[in-house]
Order: C-alpha cells, then sequence, then structure tokens
C-alpha cells in the first residue's frame, strides 16, 4: 500500500463561521484571519494505492461552477487535482474508486465535471465507482434548509444517473466497522452531517485517520470549537471527545483535509484535555 495526499486547491473562510461561539481573540491565535476576517483552508484528499485498486478520498469543489460561485471563497495558490494526481504519476482515468466523506460541495464538487459541449454534467472519474451511504444519500438529496446550499443537486445526481454509484454497508449498530468494501476501517458521525465517514487505514503499522469535518483544522482540537457549520454541535463535542480521547491512547495519525498548513497530526492528553502533540509533512509520514 502507499498513501499520498492529494491537493486539490485552497480557499478562505470566514473564521467566524468555523469557530462558531468561540471568540476570535482566541482562535485567531491558531487560524490568523485576514482583513475580511477569512483564514486559510485547504481541500485536501487522500489517494490510497492498493494492488489495482487506487482509491480518492474527497476530490475538492471542482471547477465547474461559475466566477460568483468561486469568489464567494477567494480561492487562491495553484495547486489542482489533476496537477497533484500527476505529480504522484496518475491520471483520473487511474482512479478506481472515489470515497466521499460527506457530499457537502467542497468534499464532492470535483467528483463531477462539464461534459464536452458543456450541456449536461458527467463523471470526471469515468473507470470509478463512487462510494457513499444510503443515510447520508437520503439526507443530501432531500436536503434540510439549513444545508441545502451545501448539497448542490449538479455535484450530486449524476454520480446515480451515471450508474456508478455504490452504497458502503453501514453497521447495524455502533459508529464503527472495521473493514469495509474498499478495505480500510470506516468511523461514522453525525454531529457536522447525517453519517459522515472517516477512513480509518492500518499502513506500515501506523493507523491514519481522514478526519474531514469532525475536525478541519489543528486548530479545532479543544472541544467547545466546532463550526457554526454542524447541523448537530453539541453531538460534534461529545463525538470528538470520544474520538480524540481514542487517538491520542491509540497513537493515531489524523490527515487533516482542511488545514492548510498542517497536513498530519498526532494527539495527546494533557491536563487540559487532548491537545495537539506532533505535525508532520505528509510526505514524510505517510509513504
Amino acid at each position: 500500500m502507499k498513501l499520498y495526499t492529494i491537493e486539490s486547491g485552497n480557499f478562505k473562510l470566514d473564521g467566524g463561521a468555523m469557530f462558531g461561539v468561540v471568540p476570535k481573540s482566541i482562535w485567531n491565535r491558531t487560524n490568523p484571519a485576514d482583513e475580511s476576517n477569512l483564514i486559510d483552508m485547504a481541500a485536501r484528499c487522500l489517494l490510497v494505492e492498493e494492488g489495482n485498486r487506487l482509491t480518492l478520498i474527497d476530490t475538492g469543489m471542482g471547477n465547474k461552477q461559475n466566477e460568483k460561485f468561486f469568489g464567494y471563497y477567494s480561492m487562491w495558490g495553484d495547486h489542482s487535482l489533476d496537477k497533484s494526481l500527476a505529480a504522484h504519476g496518475f491520471s483520473r482515468d487511474d482512479v478506481t474508486d472515489v470515497f466521499l466523506t460527506h457530499l457537502h460541495f467542497d468534499h464532492v464538487g470535483g467528483a463531477i465535471q462539464w461534459n464536452n459541449n458543456k450541456t449536461g454534467y458527467e463523471p470526471a472519474f469515468k473507470n470509478a465507482h463512487f462510494w457513499t451511504n444510503d443515510n447520508h444519500w437520503d439526507w443530501a438529496t432531500k436536503p434540510n434548509a439549513r444545508e441545502k446550499a451545501s448539497f448542490l443537486p449538479e455535484n450530486i445526481l449524476p454520480m446515480q444517473e451515471s450508474g456508478q454509484l455504490k452504497f458502503i454497508t453501514r453497521p447495524e449498530s455502533g459508529d464503527f466497522i472495521a473493514q469495509s468494501e474498499l478495505g480500510f476501517g470506516i468511523h461514522f458521525a453525525d454531529g457536522h452531517t447525517e453519517k459522515q465517514m472517516l477512513p480509518h487505514i492500518t499502513h506500515n503499522g501506523k493507523t491514519f485517520v481522514f478526519v474531514a469535518d469532525l475536525l478541519p483544522t489543528a486548530g479545532h482540537i479543544p472541544l467547545p470549537y466546532v463550526m457554526g457549520y454542524d447541523t448537530r454541535p453539541l453531538l460534534t463535542m461529545d463525538e470528538k471527545s470520544k474520538f480524540l480521547s481514542e487517538a491520542a491512547d491509540n497513537g493515531w495519525y489524523l490527515v487533516l483535509e482542511h488545514d492548510a498548513h498542517n497536513e498530519v497530526i498526532t494527539v495527546q492528553h494533557t491536563d487540559k484535555g487532548v491537545r495537539l502533540k506532533e505535525v508532520f509533512k505528509a510526505a514524510d509520514i505517510l509513504i
């Protein structure tokens, strides 16, 4: 097995929205805001190469939305999904599976693209299956008012229309399956959105967890630091408490999807609760 981070593009979001009730004077120490109160964000994906299977975990925003849409997110840097795949010797056509932690636009947008004459949409990975779970699919295709702007039909429905959509088998009880159809474990979390999926990948004696929006950045480790975007913030706190305690106990390596400056971290128990232990460059720890 080999693991690679895939940088699909950087953007910015309002720091207050990203930290909810936590005052700016506190979160600004770890995630400094610019003059517009925006903080740096990444759309970091993870590529898993094992045998004949090449699995991409999340896809970033993609590039099919209009200029007005991207103007809301202050895109910066020169990363792109295609350039990052090519840097590791791959193209979209090599990808056999696209695993989606959840279907918000910044995680799934790159899965679908315009067709050649821009009259409709098609899968951006023509040889891949797209993996979600049935509960989250229902949640995304019949969205609540709070999340409707994050679940864009053009990002989601073409996966089903193409016949390439697959559903992960969820556990009958509990929130973890040790081995999914894709060969890695999955932790389910409901605070951010219904049945978000966090991959647990064992590699070279280490456990890597792609934490998606349960832990957007290293600055979100303290339990009350919960995004304003979460649908059930009190549940997020409970889920984070359990997850971070296990991560500290077991020495898990946490791959951060949205932290533009910290790629992989570990955490530890302290007298103030679980806190940051070490920060790693992905290239130094993954392969």
